[in-house]
């Protein structure tokens, strides 16, 4: 039997680490963000970061994803729950008077939940792993309302080297554009050898590591089947359609170890474009474990810009709000990396079409401060870090872990973060 010294010893010790870690990504505040209180995280001048809520205990969402503003100022939000199959929920946050959260689950039991989106047929649809469903978040019982409408999306599922998050976007003519991530990391062996078909190609890529397109059949239906809208992608759970017909895609480069290399990219998507994945990075660079010959970089798409290595773009969105209007038209991008280039909010230049404005021979930042330069020739997004200072500063703040940007009705522009499992939003000073 152990005594009660001891057990409560064992259990202060055991418990020592997780409160630490929870210490160490909480947020201090201190004066008064747009009527939300301020992070002490620096900002671009003209701009602060506000946290309106930060878990702590049972409720509300254990890893928040994706946000969708509703009518009257609720939201929903999306919750990972882990990387585990089954332990996701989706959340309806409203506010006290007091300007408290309130949470209301609305479903359980979902497995790795992410966007949420409204419709062209004003219905609210969200993306699980392998499958997109629809809610409706104002019936008396919201979890009694959900329905699959694209459901068993080709290999999308979890397993060593996954990437089984599925996100979307609606095109113009209402279908679905659809991640399904590639089910490996480069597609070799354990003895990082290439994985072929006879063909000489990637076993995993016929079906994965794609884009997929579901046309709108009406009345909340579209094509289970769909087709390849656009391949050579490893993990593309930020897109984003521009009101010109433009689809741009965040990609997730391969995890080497190596802290300066792959870039990740931005790419333009077009029908049928193949853009590489797991042959090239960069430019024209084959990855290791795959020859120059079989990597055939001078046939792929190349990345419409770099991006600065292991940034890990989470979210893609244009802002047309109006609490700042030196950010309209601008591509709003998220940075979730935990490496050096991650944990920024960025606002880039973009043309009439969507395309971000690009520069030859441009730096990217780094934590800590300092920069490094792109490779020479290579086009770099042109546009401003929103969140220079959102690195850890022990006591005061965590590095941050930005996901989905949404922008509510003022035109704030409101931020997930998941490690520190926190809502927070970008504003004026007051």
């Amino acid at each position: 039997m152990i005594r009660l010294p001891l057990l409560l010893a064992l259990i202060l010790t055991l418990g020592a680490p997780v409160a630490a870690d929870a210490a160490s990504r909480a947020y201090a505040t201190q004066g008064s963000c747009g009527g939300r209180p301020m992070t002490t995280v620096r900002m671009a001048p003209g701009y602060c970061l506000g946290l309106v809520w930060q878990g702590a205990g049972s409720d509300g969402p254990r890893m928040p994803r994706g946000l969708l503003a509703l009518t009257g100022g609720d939201w929903l939000v999306t919750d990972l729950g882990g990387w585990q199959a089954g332990r996701g929920s989706v959340w309806r946050l409203s506010f006290k008077p007091d300007g408290s959260a309130r949470w209301r689950r609305l479903a359980h039991g979902l497995s790795m939940p992410h966007t949420v989106a409204r419709g062209p047929d004003g219905r609210i649809y969200m993306s699980e792993m392998n499958r997109i469903l629809t809610l409706d978040p104002d019936a008396a019982d919201p979890s009694a309302t959900v329905r699959t409408v694209i459901g068993d999306l080709p290999d999308n599922r979890l397993h060593d080297n996954r990437h089984p998050l599925s996100s979307f976007v609606f095109d113009g003519d209402g279908a679905l554009l659809v991640n399904v991530g590639a089910p490996s990391d480069r597609c070799l062996d354990a003895r990082e050898r290439p994985r072929t078909t006879a063909s000489g190609a990637c076993a995993d890529s016929a079906e994965t590591a794609q884009v997929r397109r579901h046309a709108y059949l009406g009345d909340g239906r579209w094509d289970e089947a769909g087709t390849v809208f656009a391949s050579g992608l490893r993990n593309s759970i930020a897109l984003v359609r521009h009101p010109s017909g433009t689809i741009l895609q965040g990609e997730n480069s391969v995890d080497l170890t190596t802290p300066d290399h792959p870039y990740d990219e931005i790419n333009v998507l077009r029908r049928g474009g193949d853009y590489g994945w797991p042959y090239c990075v960069d430019l024209a660079t084959p990855l290791p474990g795959w020859s120059a010959t079989q990597a055939r970089c001078g046939q792929r798409d190349r990345p419409f810009a770099l991006l600065p290595p292991h940034a890990a773009p989470l979210d893609l969105i244009y802002y047309e709000g109006a609490m700042f209007p030196e950010l309209r038209g601008r591509l709003l991008m998220s940075w979730h990396g935990y490496r050096r280039a991650g944990g920024r909010i960025v606002a880039a230049e973009a043309d009439a079409h969507g395309r971000p404005l690009t520069d030859i021979g441009g730096r990217y930042a780094l934590y800590p401060r300092g920069s490094l330069a792109y490779p020479a020739g290579a086009p770099s997004i042109r546009g401003k870090v929103l969140t220079p200072g959102w690195d850890a500063v022990a006591g005061r703040q965590p590095r941050g872990s930005p996901v989905v940007m949404a922008v509510a009705a003022d035109g704030s522009i409101w931020v997930t973060d998941d490690r520190s499992r926190a809502i927070l939003r970008i504003a004026r000073p007051d």
